[in-house]
């Protein structure tokens, strides 16, 4: 009697053994399933900006000040004022996701040198929410106000100059996840005119696909 009770002992351990193993494997399964199913989602949700194409319809861009101009597509705008610089460009979506743009920063002297995105706390808020359909056209629209402020004055001379220079945004999905910046240089060309081209992109909440090589 005592060995059968061993015996059965032994039959239903290892009974629980394979169903703990079954479990493990189901549980794992449907992490797994899950994992992907929250990439798809995502992916889905995701927004990409380029410059404005040349086939875009013009954007009418309108400041607080009332300051307005229509900007065509693949084009930017810049201009010192009367104490304020403003600074606009036609953008491009070509991600699957409405795009919400949250904050700038401007490098004056940097068109196309390889420095790296400011900190997230030097960034610029929007005074208003830009949104950018899947697939569409739209715009950035932003203006330096205070003279005091220390890229007023080497911007204002850029300009003036009509030299290049480089603008960072930041935007993500719909959801206000998926943060992206994106680097935009910003061109002259004929007596007053102005292009835009996107150049660089930093995922700030997912790995960089395309990570710094090793010195």
């Amino acid at each position: 009697m005592a060995d059968m009770a061993a015996i059965a002992s032994i039959i239903s351990a290892g009974g629980t053994l394979v169903l703990a193993g079954a479990t493990f494997q189901a549980v794992r399964s449907a992490n797994t399933a899950a994992r992907t199913a929250e990439r798809s989602l995502m992916a889905g949700l995701r927004p990409l900006l380029v410059q404005g194409r040349m086939g875009d319809p013009p954007a009418k861009v309108l400041w607080q000040d009332r300051h307005a101009v229509k900007i065509d597509g693949g084009r930017a705008y810049a201009a010192v004022g009367d104490e304020v610089i403003y600074l606009a460009m036609t953008l491009h979506n070509v991600g699957p996701g409405i795009a919400l743009l949250n904050c700038w920063y401007i490098h004056p002297e940097a068109a196309f040198s390889d420095v790296p995105h400011a900190d997230l706390n030097d960034f610029t808020r929007l005074t208003i929410d830009l949104y950018i359909p899947a697939g569409d056209a739209g715009y950035w629209e932003g203006a330096i106000r205070d003279v005091a402020n220390p890229i007023y004055e080497p911007l204002a001379k850029v300009i003036d100059a009509r030299e290049p220079f480089s603008i960072d945004l930041l935007y993500g999905d719909q959801e206000g996840g998926q943060r992206t910046i994106s680097r935009f240089t910003i061109l002259a060309f004929g007596e007053d005119g102005w292009y835009c081209q996107a150049v660089r992109h930093w995922n700030l909440d997912r790995p960089d696909p395309r990570p710094r090589p090793d010195n």
